[in-house]
């Protein structure tokens, strides 16, 4: 019998959001990562920004997840 699986925003609501903070300094990484990291909002080292949980912010996050801190959080 096949378990059919939710998608992470309707099982926990509308109302996630996630901190995402530079922790990394973008020198010396492709063009790509900085352009993701930018798009993310993130200019300089320790700079956070608060960005809602969509499908579409996971992935810049999976692309720079090695320069990124993540936290989740509920307004």
């Amino acid at each position: 019998m096949a378990v059919k699986k939710t998608p992470a925003q309707k099982k926990d609501g509308p109302n996630r959001e996630l901190r995402i903070t530079l922790v990394r300094s973008l020198i010396g990484y492709p063009q790509r990562q900085r352009d993701t990291a930018r798009g993310l909002g993130l200019r300089k080292i320790n700079s956070q920004v608060v960005r809602p949980d969509r499908p579409e912010i996971r992935g810049m996050i999976a692309r720079v997840s090695h320069l990124v801190k993540v936290e989740v959080v509920e307004k």
